[in-house]
């Protein structure tokens, strides 16, 4: 078990050199935020000060090095833009879009498994072929599409939910706020997170529909039948626990996509998280807000990934043998 883990980690740590490595070498080209910094009546002379003091001079190598080593003490720079810490402005954001990021898993992982149940156990029901219908939109039309539709009936026609915003938020200890402690906060959030929710919703629907009925066809569903065993016992005890290795992969995956998703919800809906933090600097050429943002992003899937190998060992027999043999 302690060499598994050994392995992933060290495997992890790889992927977010590469990543960082990646992300900071890209945005060296997005443009120049000395431009972006200073009015037109700025001197060459004064341009190239400010260059220096940015180390914009510097050789790529030294400032990946001085960045890098800067990212392992939790210091990201500071922003061309705002002229702040670069962490500050993400702890400021990152409360937001953890949150959106949540209660979109909750929506997605809930409704998806259910739904994919259901669909896979009463695959001839009409309510199953109106999911399945359903669910085509979420794979058929964009996010921003979805948003604007939801925003136009909940919003502007009915005038039941806001279109845009956070609501009212509560701090808590070590400066973290929340909305899902206030009504306002929790009529702001349902629209964006069910946009942000409904495509991951739709593939994990449709991959457990799948699952079960692939493994509702094999033999040792047709033995237990045949032992008398009740329907409830061998869809749940039986069915469903050999589905949840494929279900694992594909539900940790898109959990972690939501992250990457939320810049195009964020937008839509105004959503004051890190999303729209990023998508502001790269207007800017923020060089240090982009790569700590991507970096960030890259940290959250390697973090997952972790957790679904865990879940695989400890779901898996097949695989706890192997790694003891």
């Amino acid at each position: 078990m302690i060499n598994f883990i050994s392995k992933r980690l060290i495997q992890s740590l790889i992927v977010m050199l590469v990543v960082a490595l990646i992300s900071f070498f890209l945005f060296n080209f997005v443009g120049d935020p000395v431009s972006n910094m200073v009015g037109q009546e700025t001197t060459i002379k004064d341009m190239n000060a400010l260059r220096e003091r940015l180390g914009l001079n510097d050789p790529f190598l030294v400032q990946f090095g001085r960045f890098l080593g800067d990212a392992l003490h939790g210091d990201f720079g500071i922003s061309y833009r705002l002229q702040r810490p670069v962490e500050e402005l993400i702890a400021e954001r990152m409360p937001a879009t953890l949150e959106l990021v949540f209660v979109s898993a909750v929506f997605a992982v809930v409704l998806g498994i259910s739904g994919g149940l259901f669909t896979g156990l009463k695959r001839n029901h009409w309510f199953s072929k109106f999911i399945l219908t359903s669910s085509l939109v979420g794979v058929s039309l964009p996010t921003f599409i979805i948003g604007i539709l939801l925003i136009y009936i909940f919003a502007v026609k009915l005038n039941w939910l806001p279109s845009f915003g956070r609501g009212d938020v509560v701090k808590l200890a070590g400066g973290w706020s929340t909305g899902l402690l206030t009504l306002s906060g929790w009529k702001a959030i349902i629209l964006p997170a069910i946009t942000l929710a409904l495509y991951q919703m739709t593939l994990i629907l449709r991959i457990i529909r799948s699952e079960m009925l692939e493994v509702m066809r094999t033999d040792f569903i047709k033995f237990a039948r045949a032992r008398g065993l009740k329907s409830r016992d061998i869809n749940y005890g039986h069915a469903l626990k050999n589905t949840l290795i494929p279900v694992i992969t594909v539900t940790g995956l898109q959990v972690g996509s939501l992250i990457a998703f939320s810049i195009i919800t964020e937008t839509v809906f105004q959503w004051p998280g890190m999303g729209s933090l990023f998508i502001q600097a790269v207007q800017f050429a923020d060089v240090p807000v982009m790569s700590a943002y991507l970096v960030l992003v890259a940290f959250f899937f390697v973090l997952i990934n972790l957790i679904v190998d865990l879940l695989y060992f400890v779901v898996d027999p097949r695989l706890r043998a192997e790694i003891k043999g």
